[in-house]
């Protein structure tokens, strides 16, 4: 276990391994169902990125945003997300390449469709062209389940993403980094939701804003895993964190 801070508050950072055990709990011993607590991640995400990115700082109206989805439940959190970003007032596009055939997955993406969020079926092969159509990239491709080396199309989805000048908002763990020990040589995002509580790598994240997001984790799971998790504000779902 190794230690972050906020302000005086010593915050737990978990390893892959705890994690996993602390999702696999929630599901298991407390009986959260996975689309509950996506729906709880995703609005996390939305309202962390309303709040380091305004719409009023975006140089484009409305506010465009590029929201790339992997094909398990990151990719899922980021549907939820782009939902609430167009409730929020933003422009959300999804590119979701590799879709899972669970009724899940089927579901959330028809929601996008039917609020009239377009999908991307060719991902924007220069780097340039995403800076010119989108004031922001949302990356939900992989979560803290993510080992071994990137598969295509989403090694040269990184490798575009890497050139980008717009800002990166990462959940979870920024794609294709090691869960625990990060990766210099991947991208480099401005902005990190990190969900439950931070993974190691989070460490290693050099970016502007760094919120925890996922404001459901029971007081005697905290304490199992020796969280330190700082309380949120008053009725937040999302907590800066310095």
């Amino acid at each position: 276990m190794v230690d972050d801070t906020c302000g005086d508050w010593e915050i737990g950072a978990v390893t892959q391994e705890e994690a996993q055990a602390i999702d696999q709990e929630l599901f298991t011993e407390y009986k959260f169902s996975v689309d509950q607590l996506m729906e709880l991640a995703g609005l996390s995400c939305a309202t962390a990125i309303a709040k380091a990115y305004p719409p009023s700082s975006f140089p484009n109206s409305p506010p465009t945003v590029l929201i790339v989805c992997g094909p398990g439940n990151n990719g899922g959190d980021g549907l939820v997300c782009a939902r609430h970003l167009k409730m929020f007032g933003y422009e959300p596009t999804v590119h979701y390449p590799k879709r899972p055939g669970k009724a899940l997955f089927e579901g959330l993406t028809t929601q996008c469709q039917k609020m009239d969020i377009p999908f991307l079926s060719e991902f924007p092969s220069e780097a340039t062209l995403i800076d010119e159509l989108y004031g922001l990239v949302v990356d939900a491709i992989f979560g803290f389940s993510f080992k071994g080396a990137v598969r295509e199309p989403f090694g040269s989805i990184l490798r575009t993403l890497e050139q980008v000048t717009v800002p990166i908002a990462s959940i979870d763990i920024p794609s294709g980094w090691d869960v625990e020990k990060g990766n210099p040589d991947s991208i480099q995002p401005d902005m990190l939701i990190s969900l439950t509580a931070p993974k190691k790598a989070a460490q290693h994240f050099a970016g502007r804003y760094h919120f925890l997001g996922g404001r459901f984790v029971p007081m005697a799971l905290q304490q199992k895993y020796s969280l330190h998790l700082p309380p949120y504000p008053e009725t937040d779902c999302v907590l800066q964190l310095p």
